[in-house]
């Protein structure tokens, strides 16, 4: 029996799935343990080689970005595509990051006034919240 390659090693349920969180709202899931077509994996590659010429991150060029500075730069590509409803460069950039870091439980995106801020969490799995509605005791039944 041949040894499994690194893309052939199976996941954990809780390291399986990463959470794209766009200002507060869970936005999409990947799961990791969904084989990516060979196509895709190519063009996740190719990412990799565009990025080895250099990226511009935040008005600054990086001729050598190291693995955390091509997840912003990607981050920031997922908040672009996000929100100018580009499904294909969606995909590809939450497979590139999901992939490239398997230890990635959520990306967190929020754009306010223009200004966008990434949080990338690898300690804290998503946990969607609950509003909880208290009720005055006696039965009024007007939350509070």
């Amino acid at each position: 029996m041949a040894p499994m390659s690194a893309s052939e090693t199976p996941i954990s349920d809780a390291a399986a799935v990463l959470t794209v969180v766009v200002n507060g709202q869970p936005a999409l899931q990947y799961d990791r343990r969904k084989p990516l077509a060979a196509r895709q994996r190519l063009f996740l590659d190719h990412m990799d080689r565009d990025m080895d010429a250099g990226i511009t991150l935040n008005g600054a060029r990086i001729e050598q970005p190291d693995l955390p500075t091509r997840a912003r730069f990607v981050a920031i590509s997922l908040l672009d595509a996000l929100d100018a409803g580009n499904d294909g460069l969606t995909a590809a950039s939450c497979a590139y990051l999901a992939l490239r870091l398997p230890e990635l439980k959520q990306v967190k995106l929020d754009r306010h006034q223009g200004q966008a801020h990434i949080d990338l969490v690898f300690d804290q799995d998503y946990v969607p919240t609950q509003t909880v509605q208290f009720i005055k005791p006696g039965g009024q039944g007007k939350p509070h």
